[in-house]
């Protein structure tokens, strides 16, 4: 029997949308005021869902407090109050768009759980705008 369990999260970090290889005019007209050169923030809402068989001996498909570690040490305290571009290694050559956010979050939280887990990261950039992703 598979069930998933959620955990929220969430993390301030500011971003600018660009690529290094395009002029000025054309990462604004692709990207817009998200190209800001002097950068623009979210507070982004986080949601690491991991679905599994329910341990037999703990009633658990993961402890909830692993999970809460987890997050903190490979998300909140890598990305809480950064500058994702300027100060996150991972996208230092990766646009941080909140798609490739999200993939950069699940390859940090997925080695850190059992091989016989699956991860679902949805991030909320805004409360209308959100993505998914879980490794397809």
């Amino acid at each position: 029997m598979k069930v998933t369990v959620s955990r929220k999260a969430h993390f301030n970090a500011a971003h600018r949308l660009y690529r290094k290889d395009w002029d000025f005019e054309k990462n604004d007209a692709i990207f817009g005021k998200c190209n800001n050169p002097n950068f623009h923030g979210h507070n982004y809402e986080l949601i690491v869902s991991v679905t599994g068989d329910i341990n037999k001996e703990t009633g658990y498909v993961i402890d909830i407090k692993v999970l809460k570690e987890i997050i903190k040490d490979e998300v909140e305290d890598a990305f809480d109050h950064k500058n994702l571009n300027v100060e996150v290694p991972e996208f230092k050559d990766l646009n941080p768009t909140a798609e490739n956010i999200a993939v950069v979050i699940y390859n940090k939280i997925k080695p850190k759980l059992n091989s016989n887990l699956e991860l679902e990261i949805t991030l909320f950039e805004t409360p209308r705008n959100f993505v998914s992703y879980s490794g397809n």
